[in-house]
């Protein structure tokens, strides 16, 4: 039965029994507006009705016993067999088993589509029992005491010690049922690996941990400020039941292994929460499983503290607080675009503001902004959202990318209208950005009039503080990069020391090209320029290309010489103009 349809008539009833009077009505439908809880739980909490008589009540309406969850002592065998996060999300408790029957404490204990997915989840007999929501709800704050994944302190043994207590348990790969792999994904060893893997992922500060199975092992890394580590890796018989707990974690079908699947959890390591992004894809020898982690802790969205320089920031906020405009940026996966966006938005975020998102997927919560998440495969897509987006008057829209025309064409038009519009888009340097939407169809005037300016970016690593060494700059390498070497006559590189596990580097900043559409730009692109002659015209007005900006944050000492290069190869050398 819908929930929504259940609470329709659930008032009417009460006051037809006269459990409660008619002129308590709006009272409760009052309160409903606020508070996310069922009518009748809203009734009790008023006490307008007893809880006695609410429990008596619900057991006629639905011809089943009613059962306080509190009053039973309940097995930890019978709390394993139901996912915390499946308990959490449809408030239901389990009480017992009995001859292949699991008793389920419900509030609406006829919802045939909560009923069926434990019978899938169990391989059992459901017998549905009712009790009040406030009662579940206490229950599994008991038995299930975190709502979201809760990594304890003394869950992080080190991964050798996990993988020792896995191999004495698990012997041998075998073809396994789904529900085998359900109760395996709940086995403690099974739990205290994966938990270990996030625990050390996160520790590094890593921004993906991948989980790859090969013939006969499973290959675990992690990326790190951009470069990929590999981590022990737990043995191969156990990769089917890890994947599943991360699908248990994530809420995903865990008999589907046949095409990809997208999810999301959040995880506690000590009261910091972390947002961890699910993806897995079907390979020749198993699922590989990426996990995305969004440190909250790490990503705090100031757009002062993300590395640009003082005039970049300029550039950037001064295009930010315009009334209308688009204002895009570039750069490959992984070089930071969202978290740009996400720190323009909350520096320019108001209550005078309507802010609109749309994504996909949604990779940050924010306070404040409307967010919407594309669902291609129901027709969600990003044009489609755009249309309604539009009709909600909003101030300012970010769009997570820019991938087709149409995408293009909408975000055009609704910066003309009076919309500050953010976006991101996959090109190389911010002028060929402008030729890339050219050849999607958009004419040039309309280009000169939306577009306020287009930023490129890459994320380069930062020196260890503690380790870093100085070392002569010879003349041979300050002629190729235009380095005075009489100014700068030493240049810092890395060594290596505990405190960065001996890499020499330590956190990632920011280097990047803006390109502001000036008079001069605009008249280049209504004259269809090629991007090389829109760069040169910037330049002249004072673009920094990303190869000089990271050569301005290796002369401060920030990085080194290799890393800008290693960023930057396909930035081209081209010889410094005249300014």
């Amino acid at each position: 039965m819908d929930e929504n349809n259940w609470n329709d008539g659930i008032l009417k009833k009460l006051v037809t029994k006269k459990l409660i009077r008619q002129e308590d009505l709006p009272l409760v439908l009052d309160e409903k507006n606020k508070a996310k809880k069922s009518q009748i739980e809203i009734a009790i909490d008023l006490k307008l009705i007893d809880a006695q008589a609410a429990m008596l009540f619900l057991s006629d309406e639905f011809k089943c016993p009613p059962v306080n969850p509190n009053l039973f002592k309940i097995a930890e065998e019978v709390i394993q067999m139901i996912p915390p996060t499946f308990v959490n999300k449809h408030k239901v408790m389990p009480i017992s088993v009995y001859d292949n029957s699991l008793t389920v404490a419900m509030e609406i204990p006829n919802d045939l589509a909560i009923i069926d997915d434990l019978k899938a989840i169990t391989n059992m007999r459901i017998r549905p029992v009712v009790a009040l929501a406030g009662e579940i709800q206490k229950a599994i704050q008991k038995y299930y005491p975190a709502s979201d994944v809760d990594i304890l302190p003394h869950q992080e043994e080190t991964i050798e010690d996990l993988i020792r207590i896995v191999q004495e348990t698990k012997n041998q790969e075998e073809e396994v049922k789904t529900l085998d792999l359900l109760r395996q994904a709940q086995e403690t060893p099974v739990i205290k690996v994966a938990n270990a893997l996030l625990v050390d992922a996160i520790k590094r500060k890593a921004s993906d941990l991948f989980i790859e199975p090969w013939e006969t092992s499973l290959r675990v890394r992690c990326r790190v400020d951009g470069i990929l580590e590999e981590l022990k890796s737990p043995p191969k018989a156990i990769g089917s039941a890890l994947v599943s707990r991360f699908k248990v974690m994530s809420q995903l079908d865990i008999a589907e292994r046949r095409v990809p699947q997208d999810g999301r959890f959040k995880v506690k390591i000590q009261n910091h929460e972390v947002d961890v992004r699910v993806s897995i894809l079907p390979t020749c020898f198993g699922e590989k499983v990426c996990l995305r982690i969004l440190d909250k802790k790490s990503q705090a969205h100031n757009l002062d503290k993300l590395g640009f320089s003082a005039k970049e920031l300029g550039e950037l906020k001064s295009c930010a607080f315009k009334p209308n405009g688009m204002i895009l940026v570039t750069g490959p996966t992984g070089s930071g675009k969202t978290t740009t966006l996400y720190s323009v938005l909350k520096h320019i975020d108001s209550i005078e503001k309507n802010i609109t998102t749309v994504e996909d997927p949604v990779e940050y919560q924010m306070d404040g902004a409307n967010q919407v998440n594309i669902r291609e495969q129901i027709g969600l897509t990003f044009p489609g959202a755009l249309r309604s987006i539009l009709r909600q008057d909003p101030d300012i829209i970010l769009i997570g990318e820019i991938r087709d025309q149409t995408t293009i064409d909408i975000a055009i038009k609704a910066a003309l209208t009076g919309h500050l519009v953010l976006s991101t888009l996959h090109t190389n340097d911010a002028t060929s950005s402008i030729i890339r939407i050219i050849n999607m169809g958009v004419e040039p005037f309309l280009i000169t009039s939306s577009i306020l300016m287009v930023t490129a970016q890459r994320l380069i690593r930062r020196l260890c503080p503690v380790c870093k060494v100085p070392k002569p700059l010879d003349e041979e390498t300050a002629k190729r990069f235009k380095i005075n070497i009489k100014e700068h006559p030493t240049l810092y590189h890395p060594e290596g020391c505990a405190k960065c596990r001996s890499l020499g580097f330590a956190g990632r900043t920011v280097i990047t090209e803006i390109l502001v559409l000036t008079p001069e730009i605009k008249e280049l692109i209504l004259k269809s320029a090629n991007a090389e002659d829109i760069k040169k015209a910037a330049r002249r007005k004072g673009m920094t290309t990303l190869r000089e900006s990271g050569i301005q944050r290796v002369l401060a000492g920030e990085t080194s010489l290799d890393e800008v290069v290693r960023v930057t190869a396909g930035d081209q050398e081209i010889e410094i103009l005249e300014r």
